[in-house]
């Protein structure tokens, strides 16, 4: 790992459950001399990611609130997104889900929860394995198969363990099935209860960017008439998708690289 990357991974250990870090506590983490954290530190915080507060200790900076305010301001899938998600919650009473390819995962830009949202429900800045749960299917099955070849080799077995093939050929048939359908449903397969929709959003070229899904709590919800409600994700996808071609200097470029 470079000193880039040791400074950078810094920045991982900031969490819900951790948002507060000594310097002792970081100089452990890092596993580097006390001068050199010490000098990270010095950057991270002249750059705004971190801040320092009583005690000396350090939290998240107010630079990334910035950065926050400029994804929201020109995300494709965050603007063009937002208020469709929102409706679709609004009239058909599930909560929605606006999520983008981020290396080999899948993350959540945006949602819109329902009055029953599943406890469970996937936030904003939240990230899940690209192979598992319907949100992350839609976006899989219409990447490039370079990248497929990628994810493939480095998750063969949890691929075969969640049904998307035994096998090389096996996994891309059940990829080419959602294309075909235009669509993906998952029950349980992320979180047990919690049964989704969702469909691919692209760009102007036709290239995945990410997905819209619809999400239920299957305790309070029929599975077979939630089933019937997936050509109205459809179309909000389209039109979300149809959103994103039709703007103006926006920057809808694909995911570059997987990994």
């Amino acid at each position: 790992m470079s000193s880039l990357e040791r400074m950078l991974s810094l920045l991982d250990v900031f969490t819900p459950a951790a948002p507060v870090w000594s310097v002792d506590d970081l100089i452990r983490y890092s596993g580097s001399p006390p001068s050199t954290c010490y000098r990270y530190l010095k950057v991270l915080c002249g750059a705004g990611f971190l801040a320092r507060v009583a005690n000396g200790s350090y939290v998240l900076g107010p630079r990334i609130l910035e950065l926050d305010r400029t994804i929201r301001l020109c995300d494709p899938v965050y603007v063009a997104g937002t208020s469709i998600a929102q409706h679709l919650t609004d009239s058909l009473g599930y909560s929605t889900l606006l999520c983008i390819l981020f290396s080999d995962s899948v993350m959540c830009v945006q949602q819109a929860r329902s009055r029953d949202a599943p406890p469970q429900l996937f936030n904003r800045g939240q990230r899940r394995p690209l192979i598992a749960g319907a949100s992350a299917k839609a976006i899989l099955a219409h990447l490039p198969l370079h990248q497929l070849r990628s994810i493939y080799a480095k998750n063969r077995k949890d691929i075969a363990s969640g049904g998307l093939g035994s096998d090389w050929e096996h996994f891309k048939r059940a990829l080419k099935q959602i294309r075909s359908d235009g669509y993906c449903m998952t029950v349980g397969e992320y979180n047990p209860g919690v049964m989704s929709i969702a469909t691919g959003l692209f760009n102007r070229d036709g290239e995945v960017l990410g997905s819209l899904a619809m999400v239920a709590w299957a305790e309070n919800s029929d599975i077979t008439a939630f089933r019937t409600l997936t050509p109205e994700v459809v179309r909000a996808g389209q039109e979300i998708s149809a959103r994103i071609a039709a703007t103006e200097n926006m920057m809808d470029l694909p995911a570059r690289a997987i990994g």
